[in-house]
């Protein structure tokens, strides 16, 4: 019984930044992984990042790598991705989620409603 709530979503200009939140609430596992993946419209949806239980290790899609940063505060239990030098093609509904540490959107089983993110060129 896990709920997460996505926030920070918004339209930017391509070249700047967003920060988005998750925060759960509700029990979690200690084996849960938290990620966040994307749904553009006419694709499926994608792995975009994820971070292990403690932090100590992420995991990128190399279409983000270097530009996105993940990150966790577990007393807060929050997840953040700071997206940094967007794109149009970042363009995109933006799921958080926890589960499985895969970068198949199928091994998570909890996921937030989505926050929408429009990068214009």
């Amino acid at each position: 019984q896990v709920q997460l709530v996505e926030s920070g979503g918004g339209l930017v200009q391509a070249g700047g930044s967003l920060r988005l939140s998750c925060a759960a609430s509700g029990r979690t596992f200690g084996s849960d992984a938290m990620g966040w993946l994307r749904q553009s419209p006419g694709k499926e949806r994608e792995f975009v990042v994820a971070i292990n239980r403690s932090g100590r290790s992420t995991y990128y899609a190399d279409s983000v790598k270097d530009r996105f940063t993940i990150s966790r505060d577990n007393a807060k239990n929050t997840v953040y991705l700071q997206m940094n030098n967007l794109k149009p093609e970042d363009t995109a509904v933006y799921y958080c989620a926890a589960g499985l540490l895969t970068y198949s959107p199928d091994g998570y089983y909890y996921w937030g409603q989505g926050t929408q993110v429009t990068v214009s060129s």
